[in-house]
Formats: structure tokens, C-alpha cells, sequence
């Protein structure tokens, strides 16, 4: 009987561990290095071929190792396989973990999640299984977060949670609230008026940094700009992102991680072949910007060197299988030294075989040739002026290397914001916190009925799937506040608060605006053999939304 393998889209939200018969996939949510690894992994020495795990997987990512075919699907054997090489067979199972429920008295608990993205709608999903009414309230007219605005166009797989997700909001005890900010129409304090208790579940919508000159210049933006752009993000416009002539032929990347990797693959890839972004959900505008784009060579700019790497292997061993892009490391005997000495399995070892060589930036950017560049132990010191005011190149150590570009996209990692309300700590860019329960800054002791999930408790780390043992934590914590009667239940009324968003904020979305918005996208794609057309700014989202 042949065992499975875990592959690239795995979301790590850790449901095939949970239907597993022979404890053969790990980490667990109850292992040290949960949330810690790039994906989880299949132990074919003890997996029996039953397929449960493929049955669980949200994002269709479990297949058996003899359907995995091609350069680029084998090499998800060798990983589910070498990430055992030094353990032992997990014959020992933890102790059963049962979800939290709630007491008699606080059976209609009222809870509002501000967020519609991956750690929001696993809190909904865990809070409703308790019996709990929700209300999900985001600034945006459709819901998604991450999942819609985040994840790259071609790992359509990783896309298919969103259809789990689309279960809970469809949930008759949960109601959907859109085009409402929090701060601006409704304040913390009405909305802890009407519900029991408030999650925030608002993500990282900052970025950092580089604090270099030129960082300002046209052309030069942050790699959650470009990723936006392309998923059809309606607070950026379709002409943020210059890929004709302006771009000199070539993006620069500042950072490795996998925003990085999937800006840069997106930048190489076909539009129209086979298995192209045509027949992706990708934005029109950006499609069409790509098909004519000038740009056929990207370079990833790191601070660490190649066993340090921020992206994960998973995403890397595909950009090395493809046919279509070479790819090179720009450097010289000490960073081949390196990847030749790396020990078997690490970041650096998967660069074996790849040229290592120095390259001339003095030489323009072949038109006709796809190529990725790695270039490591490098520090930009500035973005170059071409006169006008656009970026003409990033100047890096100390003057060593100026590599001509006109794009530049800055991908060293996002940051919260302060929340109207809520206490923040500068330092870590989240809210402070004990197991999900916001703390008073002064007292140290809990606030009000007031709780936080996602990136705003644990700063931006970890994938989709890693919220959902952070959102079980924070429900725990909730429900457990309940039971012992710190929250009192029975505060305000659906009704009262539908009645005050429509005073504050008449354009305001619920959940039968949203389905007009998805039939209207699906049908817009089925025209065109993708699974759906974006609709890519808040005129068009808001006029299809009132067109039921």
C-alpha cells in the first residue's frame, strides 16, 4: 500500500492530524515546533495508505507519493521523508484535547470578531461551535483578508480553504457587517454596547521599513503593495505598479522570504501557456500588465546568508524545478563554499547544483531570458535618483554593487497598527495579552470582554493554518471568562446593532450583498475558463453589491 505525502499548499491548520488513525503527521498542534516548521510532514514508515488525511486537507494538499510526478511534485517525497531521517516512529499519542463549551447560563453569548481573514474565521468557527452568536464586522466590502488579498494567484490550492471559510459565514447564528471600520463608524465601547465580547482579528496592514534614502522614490514600494495589486486589493490602484520600460528590464527584491519568492515568481511566470495566470483569479489589470510586462530578471536582495534563509523550502525546491527560469546565485568562493559544505536537507543544500558565479550588473537585462538571482550577505545602502524623481537602482555594501532597476519592492516583513481602544506595545507592534485576554497596561489585569487573535497577539509569523490553534486559545480563554461569569452575557441585540451601523454607516454589507458579489465575480470568470474575475474597486464591489 503506497503512503501519501504533505506538498507545497499545505496550510498547516493541522486537520489531517486530527483523522489520522496511525499518529503518522507531524508536528501536532501539541509538539514544540508546531507552527514552527514551513508545512507538516507525512512519516512514510508509518503511514498506511488510508487517505483520511486527504479526505481532512482544506487546501488539497495530501496525495499519494506514486501520483506525485515531475522534478517539482517528487521533490515533496524527499521532504515528507527527510524530516524523519533523525527520529524515531511516533507510536505515542497525546492526550485527547476537547473544544470548550459553554455553561448553561452563558448560552447566548453574543461575540463581535472585527476581521474577516484566516484568524477571524477560525474564531468564528470555533466560537459557533459553542453555541455562541457572532457578528464579523471588516472595513473592506467582502470578507477574506489574507486568503483573497494575500495569497499568490497561481497556488490556487492554498484558495481553497476560503470554501471552509465560506461554511462558517454562512452560519444563520453568524452575521456579516462589511464596509464598516471600527474607529472610524463604530467605536470599541458600542460595540462591547451590543455584544458580550469583542475579538480583534485585524492582521498586520503595515510594513517595515529599510529607513535607506530613495526609499520614497516612484517605483520603489513595499512588497504588500505589489502582492495587493495583484490580487485586486480595492484600496490600491491598477496603475500603483509600472512594469513597461520605467522598470529598466528588472525588480529588485529586498528580503527572501516566501512575499518575496511569490512576488519574484509571479514577476516570471507565463500568462497565457499552459498552467499560466490566465487561468487564475489573478486582477485583470495586473494580467495585462504582465502580459506586456519588460521585466524577465528579479533579484532577491537578503541580509543572511544562504542557510539562513527566510523563505521556506517548500516554496523554493518549485521555483528550481521550473524549465522556464534559470536561476543563480550571485557571489563568489565563500558563498560556494557554503552551499558545497551545507549539510544535508538545509536551506543551503537545496542551492546545490545551482551556478554560483558573480554578476555583471553592468550588463542590461535579457529580454528573452527568465532569471531569478539569489544574493546573499548584501545591505542596500540606497535607492538611486534618476533625476525625475523614479528609482533607477539599488546602490548595495557600502558601493560594492549598483544593480540597475526601476521596480523595487521591499518585502522585510509587516507590522500592526494601534487599535482605536486598545492598548499597543511600539515595541512588538502587538497588543498586550495573556492567552488571547487584552491587558490594561497600567493594572496588568485583563480588560473588559476584550480579546485579540492572529497577527495583533503573536506579531506577523506563522501561516494561515497556524490561527487556528491561536484562535482555539483565545475562544478557550473567552469561554472560560464566561463560564465563570467575568463576561456578562445578554448585552444589546442583533437588532439594536444593525440598527446603529445603519445610522452610522448606511453603505454598510451584509451577508446576501456578499453572495451577489461572489455570483457575480464566478460568472465573470466562467466566461473566461478562471475560477473567478475580481471585482477591484470599491465602486464596482459596492454597485454589483446593490444590484441584487
Amino acid at each position: 500500500m503506497t503512503s501519501f505525502a504533505i506538498t507545497q499548499s499545505c496550510c498547516s491548520d493541522a486537520s489531517c492530524v486530527a483523522v489520522c488513525p496511525v499518529n503518522c503527521i507531524h508536528p501536532t498542534p501539541d509538539e514544540p515546533d508546531f507552527g514552527l516548521t514551513d508545512m507538516l510532514y507525512i512519516d512514510p514508515r508509518s503511514c498506511i495508505g488510508c487517505g483520511a488525511c486527504a479526505d481532512a486537507c482544506p487546501v488539497d494538499a495530501i496525495f499519494p507519493v506514486d501520483l506525485l510526478r515531475g522534478t517539482s511534485e517528487e521533490a515533496y517525497v524527499d521532504l515528507n521523508r527527510e524530516h524523519f531521517a533523525d527520529d524515531v516512529p511516533h507510536d505515542e499519542w497525546d492526550e485527547p484535547v476537547f473544544p470548550a463549551t459553554l455553561a448553561q447560563h452563558a448560552a447566548d453569548l453574543r461575540v463581535a470578531i472585527v476581521g474577516t481573514g484566516p484568524a477571524a474565521s477560525y474564531t468564528a468557527s470555533a466560537l459557533l461551535t459553542t453555541g455562541a452568536e457572532v457578528t464579523m464586522i471588516d472595513r473592506l466590502p467582502v470578507p477574506g483578508g489574507l486568503i483573497r488579498f494575500g495569497v499568490a494567484p497561481d497556488h490556487q490550492s492554498t484558495k481553497a480553504i476560503a470554501s471552509r471559510f465560506a461554511t462558517v459565514l454562512r452560519n444563520p447564528r453568524l452575521e456579516l457587517v462589511l464596509n464598516v471600520e471600527v474607529g472610524t463608524h463604530v467605536t470599541h465601547a458600542e460595540l462591547l454596547d451590543q455584544h458580550d465580547a469583542v475579538v480583534y482579528a485585524v492582521g498586520a496592514v503595515a510594513d517595515r521599513r529599510l529607513d535607506v534614502p530613495g526609499e520614497d522614490l516612484v517605483g520603489s514600494m513595499s512588497a504588500r503593495t505589489f502582492v495587493g495589486w495583484y490580487n485586486a486589493q480595492p484600496e490600491i490602484a491598477a496603475d500603483s505598479v509600472e512594469l513597461g520600460p520605467a522598470a529598466r528590464g528588472r525588480a529588485v527584491i529586498v528580503g527572501n522570504g516566501n512575499v518575496a519568492l511569490d512576488a519574484a515568481r509571479i514577476l516570471l511566470s507565463d500568462t497565457d501557456g499552459p498552467g499560466g495566470l490566465a487561468g487564475t483569479d489573478i486582477a485583470d489589470h495586473a494580467l495585462t500588465a504582465l502580459r506586456s510586462s519588460d521585466v524577465s530578471e528579479v533579484v532577491l536582495v537578503a541580509r543572511r546568508g544562504p542557510d539562513e534563509a527566510a523563505y521556506s523550502l517548500s516554496e523554493l525546491r518549485p521555483l528550481l524545478a521550473r524549465a522556464d527560469v534559470e536561476v543563480v546565485v550571485d557571489g563568489g568562493p565563500e558563498v560556494s563554499a557554503v552551499i558545497a559544505g551545507a549539510a544535508p536537507g538545509s536551506k543551503a543544500a537545496a542551492l546545490q547544483g545551482v551556478p554560483v558565479l558573480p554578476v555583471d550588473w553592468s550588463a542590461p537585462a535579457e529580454p528573452t531570458r527568465r532569471r531569478l538571482v539569489l544574493r546573499f550577505d548584501s545591505v542596500v545602502d540606497l535607492l538611486e535618483d534618476d533625476g525625475a524623481g523614479h528609482v533607477a537602482g539599488v546602490v548595495l555594501d557600502g558601493g560594492a554593487a549598483t544593480v540597475p532597476s526601476g521596480l523595487v519592492l521591499r518585502s522585510v516583513g509587516y507590522r500592526s497598527e494601534p487599535v482605536a481602544g486598545l492598548p499597543f506595545d511600539e515595541a512588538t507592534h502587538t497588543v498586550p495579552h495573556t492567552a488571547g485576554r487584552v491587558l490594561d497596561p497600567v493594572s496588568g489585569e485583563p480588560l473588559d470582554s476584550t480579546y485579540v487573535v492572529g497577527w495583533i497577539k503573536r506579531g506577523p509569523r506563522g501561516g494561515i493554518g497556524s490561527n487556528r490553534a491561536d484562535a482555539a486559545e483565545t475562544v478557550g480563554a473567552l469561554v472560560e471568562d464566561a463560564n465563570a461569569r467575568r463576561i456578562t452575557a445578554g448585552r444589546g441585540s442583533a437588532r439594536g446593532f444593525r440598527r446603529l451601523v445603519r445610522t452610522r454607516r448606511p453603505e454598510a454589507l451584509g451577508r446576501r450583498e456578499v453572495e451577489s458579489i461572489d455570483r457575480a465575480e464566478r460568472t465573470r470568470g466562467e466566461a473566461s475558463g478562471r475560477p473567478r474575475v475580481k471585482l477591484a474597486t470599491v465602486e464596482d464591489l459596492l454597485a454589483t453589491a446593490r444590484r441584487r
